[in-house]
């Protein structure tokens, strides 16, 4: 296995991570991205939105002329700095603090999300946590539990709410994961959500093709998240992304891109598809 460091080694003790102690810190949004209006005047529910993967969604579908619906967690002060870059691009915002697998809080979500604009266009199942463990047995059920609440319950929740207000040409792009396809020793729970919301994008597809309505799927490799600063160990994150073809970790940057495709209508005839963007790394199924 390659171990060439790529990272600073570090670590962050706090749930979930925070974007702002990341060094270096991710890039979210590239300089030489050129917006195109591909999204203009469409609403997008976005859920961990505050940093990571799912800020770079929102600042990318911001440029592309769409407004946003961010939801996450706790991390307050991650959430405002994307609700700034989203104002910055001259859209609006509306944030909603709170988890994504309560079934009231998705509730919630829709009901301002209508009241505020009226539709919902797009729907972007992106939450997610993971808690490394070396042994199966290591995994307590209470862990194994939340994990699939928060990974897969959240998005047939919030999912479940939103199909009432999705029209035809509207679009469901879900967060799922390069374990899904070759696992991962150290993240048991995790991979298997994955793997479940892989087949929920694929189940989903079918199911609503007769609505017009696209579901589809992004599956990351190693990309430079909170996440990863604080669910890893220092040496871990110091060697974080050595083992793709590309020799690195991603950037949310470059994972986002996917995701404006997927909402747009450049993938008018792509559903149940599962787009890689990994480094580098083949992948099959």
């Amino acid at each position: 296995m390659n171990d060439r460091q790529t990272l600073p080694p570090q670590h962050q003790d706090i749930p979930h991570g925070s974007e702002e102690q990341m060094e270096p810190p991710p890039i979210y949004i590239n300089a030489h991205y050129r917006a195109a209006g591909k999204l203009e005047g469409k609403v997008a529910i976005i859920s961990g939105a505050d940093s990571g993967i799912g800020r770079a969604v929102a600042v990318h579908f911001a440029e592309e002329g769409c407004d946003i619906v961010l939801l996450y967690l706790d991390r307050h002060e991650d959430a405002r700095h994307t609700q700034a870059e989203i104002e910055k691009r001259g859209r609006q915002v509306l944030l909603l603090a709170g988890d994504v697998a309560d079934a009231g809080y998705c509730r919630r979500i829709i009901d301002e999300t209508i009241a505020r604009w009226g539709h919902i266009d797009i729907l972007v199942n992106n939450a997610g946590e993971q808690h490394p463990q070396p042994e199966l047995e290591d995994i307590s059920e209470a862990q194994w539990e939340q994990t699939f609440r928060t990974n897969i319950f959240a998005m047939f929740q919030l999912t479940k709410v939103a199909l009432p207000y999705l029209k035809q040409g509207a679009s469901i792009i879900n967060t799922t994961s390069i374990t899904a396809y070759k696992g991962n020793a150290m993240l048991l729970d995790y991979s298997s959500t994955k793997g479940a919301v892989t087949t929920f994008t694929r189940s989903l597809a079918l199911n609503l093709a007769k609505r017009g309505i696209r579901v589809n799927a992004v599956a990351p490799g190693p990309i430079w998240t909170p996440l990863i600063a604080s669910t890893f160990p220092a040496k871990k994150v110091a060697t974080f992304g050595s083992e793709t073809p590309m020799q690195r970790p991603g950037q949310p940057a470059e994972v986002a891109p996917a995701f404006v495709y997927l909402a747009s209508n450049d993938a008018s005839y792509v559903s149940g598809q599962v787009l890689h963007v990994n480094g580098g790394s083949v992948v099959n199924g």
